[in-house]
């Protein structure tokens, strides 16, 4: 009702205490001593109402609040207990992988027996029947093998000769099959590399071979020549020492011809960006070759002056002039082979850089490598310059080349190609990928098919023998983890190839690599663990039962 009085709020809660009417306050006997003893006893009733009421309250809250804290606990308990289940189950899973483990490795294939002693091998050569004579035991003189066509071997095997990328067969026509020893035959004599300086530490290649039948236009002529000098590893470094000296000479130059720094500065840009332009397509390359070739060409031709240099400066072995050879001249310029090198320079970092994480990435640049080297125009007195790349991949993966060291000390470091920074020795991660995409490349350069080339295969599957040979002859105690990644890129994408090549000694020196080398060695590290894997992926990918 408008202008009225609200109506009395009483609280919902408390209630509040009587009220006595005005009348009864403004009695004559409201200042007794019974008066005032009636209000302080309603105070004190108030009073005990109000406080029981608080305790209620607050009762109440504690309890919510232990509530809530035994809650949060049986939450936490339950999270842990679920973290420790996770842990068992984990733990579990482990055990079980190395019971797995366990019995795999204490799980052994009986050995075949002895081959039989097989007829000598009979191939033929030109479409001509020649019968190989009987093996000469290892303590017999030497004897030219360009009859047999067969080649001494580190891996304790008859290493076939060169077959032009036929499998089992000489100059394209059907030949005798690979005659292999007894599986128990073990390798040959491992060659100890000395464990003294780089620098002035004797070679492994010092043992005399036979070379392979020489051969014009992809096949193999009937005259037999000389042995060749056996390159020497630490000629390699010499060559890698007068490489830096070519290049403090062409700067020396180029400081009093403006015209040669000039073209110099745009030739090694020019060539670093075709290097790295390499596409994995088949003929994706072709406009990035003809680019690196005009380059060549020009410093080749003079067009640009510069000094002339002697080309023996960066070969490992003599050579005299040849009939027929474009360039027999004793000095060549000094710019061609500072482009050469620079090729060389980019190779191998396009190998570092690219091939340790995709092994496949290493095949475009191998045969751009090998396109290049075997060129007749860039060939002087009829041989390839590719000992120019041979020197800076003997630099940064001496494993390749029979050196072999202890990851634990800095000598070993130095000595299996460990890159040293300014701030000390790189992250171990970081010398695995190194060795891994250089590993790849070496395969990638030496098993190049030049079956259907007119030129001379600049370094051939030969050498990839070698390499492979070096490594697996090293003595159990003397295994590192640097040779078993090196191994492992070096077979890993390029068995079929190796295969391809040499057939079914291909298939022995593959049982070689990946199983009997790593089961000696003392240190079973992850590397050596690696080619066991490998072996078991072969089988798997490709049915390649070792």
């Amino acid at each position: 009702m408008a202008g009225s009085s609200p109506a009395t709020r009483r609280s919902r809660q408390w209630s509040s205490p009587d009220r006595r009417s005005i009348s009864s306050l403004l009695t004559e006997n409201r200042n007794s001593p019974l008066s005032h003893q009636d209000a302080l006893a309603a105070a004190q009733a108030e009073h005990d109402r109000v406080r029981e009421a608080a305790i209620r309250v607050y009762h109440d809250y504690e309890l919510q609040e232990e509530r809530r804290r035994l809650l949060e606990q049986q939450q936490r308990i339950l999270e842990q207990q679920k973290l420790e289940e996770e842990r068992i189950r984990t733990e579990e899973r482990l055990r079980a992988e190395e019971e797995r483990l366990r019995a795999l490795k204490a799980k052994t294939v009986p050995r075949l027996p002895p081959e039989p002693p097989a007829p000598a091998p009979v191939a033929e050569t030109n479409g001509s029947t020649a019968a190989a004579g009987p093996t000469k035991p290892a303590s017999a003189p030497a004897q030219p093998e360009a009859a047999s066509g067969f080649k001494p071997s580190s891996f304790g095997l008859q290493q076939p000769a060169s077959t032009n990328g036929l499998n089992g067969q000489v100059n394209g026509t059907s030949g005798s099959k690979i005659t292999l020893p007894p599986l128990s035959q073990g390798f040959g004599q491992p060659q100890f590399p000395p464990k003294g300086p780089l620098s002035d530490a004797p070679s492994p290649f010092s043992q005399p071979t036979i070379p392979a039948v020489p051969q014009t236009n992809g096949q193999p002529t009937t005259t037999l020549t000389k042995p060749a000098i056996i390159p020497d590893v630490d000629r390699y470094v010499e060559i890698h020492q007068n490489l830096k000296k070519l290049r403090a000479s062409l700067l020396q130059q180029s400081k009093s011809s403006p015209a040669l720094k000039q073209r110099m500065g745009d030739m090694r840009r020019e060539l670093r960006k075709n290097m790295g332009q390499l596409v994995g397509e088949k003929g994706g390359n072709r406009k990035q070759s003809a680019a690196i070739q005009v380059l060549l060409d020009e410093a080749l031709s003079g067009r640009v002056s510069s000094q002339l240099v002697d080309p023996s400066d960066f070969i490992t072995d003599k050579r005299e002039p040849v009939e027929g050879a474009l360039h027999n001249e004793p000095q060549l310029p000094s710019l061609f082979i500072y482009l050469l090198n620079h090729f060389a320079k980019a190779v191998v970092n396009q190998f570092i850089n690219e091939c340790g994480a995709q092994p496949k990435t290493a095949d475009p640049i191998g045969v751009l490598a090998a396109m290049i080297f075997s060129k007749d125009v860039y060939l002087w007195r009829g041989k390839t310059l590719i000992d120019i790349l041979m020197a800076k991949l003997r630099v940064v993966c001496p494993v390749l080349f029979g050196y072999r060291g202890s990851e634990k000390t800095e000598r070993g470091r130095a000595r299996l190609g460990w890159k040293k920074g300014p701030t000390g020795w790189i992250p171990e991660q970081q010398h695995r990928d190194r060795m891994k995409g250089l590993g790849a490349g070496y395969a990638a350069i030496s098993l190049r098919n030049f079956a259907n080339s007119k030129f001379t295969n600049p370094w051939p599957p030969s050498k990839y023998w070698t390499a492979m040979a070096k490594i697996v002859n090293t003595p159990p105690t003397e295994i590192s983890d640097t040779q078993c990644i090196v191994l492992r890129s070096m077979i890993e994408s390029s068995e079929e190839k190796f295969i391809h090549f040499y057939g079914n000694a291909a298939v022995a020196a593959l049982r070689k690599a990946l199983l009997d080398f790593p089961s000696k060695a003392t240190e079973k590290t992850p590397g050596v663990s690696g080619l066991q894997v490998l072996a078991q992926v072969l089988k798997r990918d490709i049915g390649l039962e070792l």
